[in-house]
């Protein structure tokens, strides 16, 4: 059974810094893609990060560029979102997700991802 526990989440000020971990067991492929998307009160899931197996790909959305940084440690099965200077706008409940898309291949698209965290809350107080 695939599981993806997030964790690290939780209240911070603006302009701290927080990491976000994603741990995966079960996996039966060998080379995943992991993807970060949150969800933030009365909107719709957006995606925020994604880095390939190999860690050579990755790409951000335009709100985070500079900011956040996505790693993973492939023997840990874990994966990371370091975020800094965060803003109340990054409030948000923060999902992980892998996919199955080779070694160099990476997705921004959630649906193409085939699981999912159960989501770690990040709330930023201005």
């Amino acid at each position: 059974q695939v599981q993806l526990v997030e964790s690290g989440g939780g209240l911070v000020q603006a302009g701290v810094s927080l990491r976000l971990s994603c741990a995966a067991s079960g996996l039966t492929a060998n080379t995943y893609g992991m993807g970060w998307f949150r969800q933030a009160p009365g909107k719709e899931r957006e995606f925020v990060a994604a880095i390939s197996w190999s860690g050579g790909s990755t790409s951000y959305a335009d709100s985070v560029k500079g900011r956040f940084t996505v790693s993973r440690d492939n023997d840990k099965h874990t994966g990371y979102l370091h975020m800094k200077t965060l803003k109340s706008e990054d409030t948000a409940v923060y999902y992980c997700a892998v996919g199955f898309f080779g070694v160099a291949g990476i997705s921004e698209i959630g649906a193409e991802y085939d699981y999912w965290g159960q989501g770690t809350q990040v709330t930023v107080s201005s």
